[in-house]
């Protein structure tokens, strides 16, 4: 009996010490997320003739980042990646919420490529959609490619009725890209291992939680950038 006690505490010593190696892994992992997309967030900024024109990004609600979206597959193409969002408050910039896409359509394909994707979100509207743990781009919120350069073009309508702007970002070359039919859905899994408690996603993104000092990478290089314009 003493002996299998001995066993017992032993495997659930094991498997206590398993979890917890697993946790600071996903946060590790979490933690990589975040300097990789405040990387892209500066790179791109950091050439304003070829990046979010300047009236996008004063005039921006939210900013979410997928770095490395998988596009494309063998006959059946699609979307999946794995980012993070932040959104502008009356405090500032948002805590980071992470959350995954995902997307396919029938179609001749084969090959595929991996690109960064940054989506903007430009009005209350486009806010209170990614708000919802659950959303797919051109049926439930408005989308469009995102205009590139110092300043967005005079009559585009995307300070008027579109709720977000769509941009990639592969071998160098950053564009608007078109992601109707993806669904952008809230990452309960890596929120839970990067906040250690489960935390709502509309929670995070409204401010109501203290921003860790470890997503700095990201949310510092967001309050940078996308600064209010003057009025907003």
């Amino acid at each position: 009996m003493t002996k299998r006690i001995v066993v017992i505490a032993a495997v659930c010593m094991w498997l206590a010490l398993s979890c917890f190696a697993s946790d600071a892994d996903d946060r590790a992992k979490d933690v990589k997320r975040l300097e990789s997309a405040g990387e892209i967030i500066r790179e791109i900024m950091n050439t304003p003739d070829k990046g979010i024109p300047e009236e996008i990004a004063g005039s921006a609600k939210c900013i979410a980042v997928v770095p490395h979206l998988i596009k494309g597959a063998f006959i059946f193409g699609g979307e999946y990646g794995q980012g993070v969002a932040s959104c502008r408050t009356n405090q500032g910039w948002s805590a980071p919420a992470f959350f995954g896409m995902g997307g396919g359509s029938f179609g001749f394909q084969i090959g595929g490529e991996g690109i960064d994707l940054v989506m903007v979100i430009m009005n209350n509207a486009g806010m209170e959609r990614f708000l919802h743990r659950k959303f797919k781009i051109g049926a439930d919120a408005s989308a469009a490619a995102g205009p590139v350069g110092r300043h967005a073009q005079a009559g585009t309508d995307w300070s008027l009725s579109t709720e977000i702007l769509t941009y990639s970002r592969a071998k160098g070359l950053f564009a608007g890209i078109s992601l109707n039919g993806v669904v952008v859905s809230q990452n309960s899994k890596r929120i839970r291992s990067f906040y250690g408690r489960n935390v709502p996603f509309r929670t995070i993104l409204t401010g109501q939680v203290a921003s860790p000092s470890d997503s700095a990478p990201f949310t510092g290089e967001v309050a940078r950038y996308f600064i209010a314009s003057k009025g907003k």
